[in-house]
């Protein structure tokens, strides 16, 4: 079995608390691995450590077959991020960033130009060629990240709640460069607090909570005949919160019959 990420015992600590614990997960080459956990779980700081932002506390990875921490420079070349926070450069029109991005990753200048026209038509972003990152929407934002991180033809993805905050033509748009890339055989690194767009695109997934471990596997088997958030909710150990300590949320009674309804 090929792994385009195999983490071993991978472990982030902060004043000495772990944020990550001791982590080992394995993800199969072409697959769209959903990689799931409430708020705080840890999961941003993993991607972190996967893409070489910040280095691990103990533990270690391979990605690609390269090994993490000697190897940094080799797996950056082959692999594309888009981070939660996006990062982008505002002072630059669209097509000035994804060719500068493209050369930073050694495309040569003509081939950096025509991928960046073909991902901005694809994107639906051609229209605003000449607009200055600073004035795109958040959904424009996404998209031009996304367009960036996949300039290059990388080998494996790693999406940090791509979805979240943009409308469905955006969404859309996303899910169908992702498509592509899969057919091409790259791996696809999730993280989503959005259920049914993991639900509906991954093939497996693991869930980590207080940054360990909790399940790992094919989607199918984890959800079952049921919905993956009850899956989600039954593993992580959520429990049902009583709201009958909000006495505007109690139930009404029928003035007229004295019943609650």
């Amino acid at each position: 079995m090929a792994y385009s990420i195999e983490t071993f015992s991978l472990t982030k600590t902060y004043h000495g608390l772990p944020v990550v614990d001791n982590l080992s997960l394995r993800v199969e080459r072409g697959a769209f691995y959903g990689f799931l956990g409430p708020n705080g779980a840890g999961k941003s700081t993993t991607i972190k450590m996967l893409t070489g932002v910040v280095a691990p506390t103990s533990g270690d990875a391979r990605i690609l077959e390269y090994d993490l921490k000697r190897n940094s420079t080799a797996i950056k070349k082959r692999i594309g991020i888009v981070p939660e926070e996006m990062c982008l450069f505002e002072n630059l029109t669209g097509p000035e960033y994804l060719t500068f991005i493209g050369r930073m990753y050694a495309l040569p200048k003509r081939t950096a130009i025509e991928r960046a026209q073909e991902l901005l038509a694809l994107m639906g972003l051609d229209g605003a060629h000449d607009t200055l990152v600073l004035e795109y929407s958040h959904g424009m934002r996404k998209k031009l990240a996304l367009c960036a991180a996949i300039i290059h033809d990388p080998e494996l993805l790693f999406l940090d709640e791509p979805f979240e905050g943009i409308d469905a033509i955006a969404s859309r748009a996303i899910r169908d460069v992702l498509d592509r890339l899969l057919h091409r055989g790259a791996t696809i690194f999730l993280t989503s607090h959005i259920l049914e767009v993991v639900e509906r695109l991954c093939s497996h997934v693991s869930i980590i909570n207080q940054g360990k471990l909790m399940w790992e596997g094919v989607l199918a088997d984890l959800a079952g005949t049921n919905r993956l958030d009850e899956a989600f909710l039954r593993i992580v150990g959520h429990t049902d919160r009583e709201t009958s300590g909000l006495s505007w949320l109690a139930p009404k009674s029928d003035t007229h019959t004295g019943e609650t309804r």
